[in-house]
């Protein structure tokens, strides 16, 4: 695990890419649209830990998404869970969790990656070998503001090859619940960062609260501005079925019955599918399942991974 420390001097990066190189003719994209005809969106990019979406829905490089859900529904979870996924398929990924300490994060990774609760000690010490040069972490607690965040995203680019940053989450950033202006110049400032350079990033927030947590939300449930969702390339929300965990403590549902979480693609702008991915969760390994039979798997973890193109 690297961390990277919050004393470091990123004045160098506050700065975005010298607009003159950004002006070509467009002849200098024919090999890009010859290859989008070849390769279409929907099988191109990092696929989701479960097998039934690799035809459906893919995390590509250079695209923002924007991961909603209401508070205490799993999306700091899920995103870890996907974070291991994109290691183990040769990416490079920064978690900027504002809320979670870096031990607390690798915790909860280190019962995803080994499907278990207690992990023996050289366990752990193996998969945070394996993440050196696959993920890093900002160790910055509270509130950090916008111009940092990008500033930690171009250095993790520039400087680590970080093709996936993860920002946990929104309300972090130092932008008030009612500063809608804020807010929509901040994730354009992402979405201009991840389409120039070609990093992916990953921004989490949180959903309005509703009359309850039994429905769930959609795009436009964000809470905050509009252009959230509006400037996002994806925006895959995050609901946890509350009904279920309701009916079950009453002692009147089938545990296998129905799905435990949904993750709903809203938009899924160079893709052509968007839906509802229903999951089953083990607590016990803190793992999202494709189906309710399954169960939780230990990653094998290699010494080299070749990367894959994308």
């Amino acid at each position: 695990m690297n961390v990277i420390d919050d004393t470091f001097d990123f004045d160098a990066y506050l700065q975005g890419p010298d607009e003159s190189a950004m002006v070509l003719p467009a002849s200098a994209w024919v090999d890009e649209v010859i290859q989008a005809f070849e390769r279409p969106a929907a099988v191109t990019g990092a696929a989701l830990p479960w097998s039934r979406t690799h035809n459906t829905v893919r995390l590509r490089r250079g695209e923002l998404s924007i991961w909603p859900g209401m508070s205490g529904h799993g999306k700091s979870v899920l995103i870890g869970q996907v974070a291991l996924g994109l290691m183990a398929q040769g990416e490079r990924v920064c978690v900027a969790s504002m809320e979670m300490k870096p031990a607390a994060t690798m915790q909860r990774m280190c019962r995803q990656a080994f499907a278990s609760n207690s992990p023996l000690a050289r366990d752990v010490r193996d998969l945070h070998a394996w993440t050196d040069g696959r993920l890093w972490l900002y160790a910055q607690m509270g509130e950090v503001s916008p111009e940092r965040i990008l500033a930690v995203a171009r250095y993790c680019w520039e400087q680590h090859g970080v093709t996936h940053f993860v920002i946990d989450n929104l309300l972090s950033c130092g932008i008030a619940e009612d500063g809608y202006d804020a807010q929509k110049k901040f994730v354009l400032a992402l979405a201009t960062h991840a389409h120039d350079t070609g990093q992916a990033v990953h921004l989490l927030a949180h959903s309005r609260k509703g009359a309850n947590e039994l429905t769930p939300p959609g795009k436009f449930d964000v809470r905050g501005s509009t252009s959230i969702t509006d400037l996002a390339d994806n925006v895959f929300s995050v609901w946890r079925n509350r009904g279920k965990e309701l009916a079950q403590e009453e002692g009147r549902h089938d545990k296998d019955a129905e799905h435990d979480a949904l993750m709903i693609v809203c938009k899924h702008r160079h893709g052509e599918w968007e839906g509802r991915i229903p999951l089953w969760f083990d607590r016990s390994s803190q793992t999202y399942l494709q189906c309710a039979a399954d169960q939780p798997k230990a990653m094998a973890l290699m010494a080299e991974t070749d990367e894959v193109e994308f």
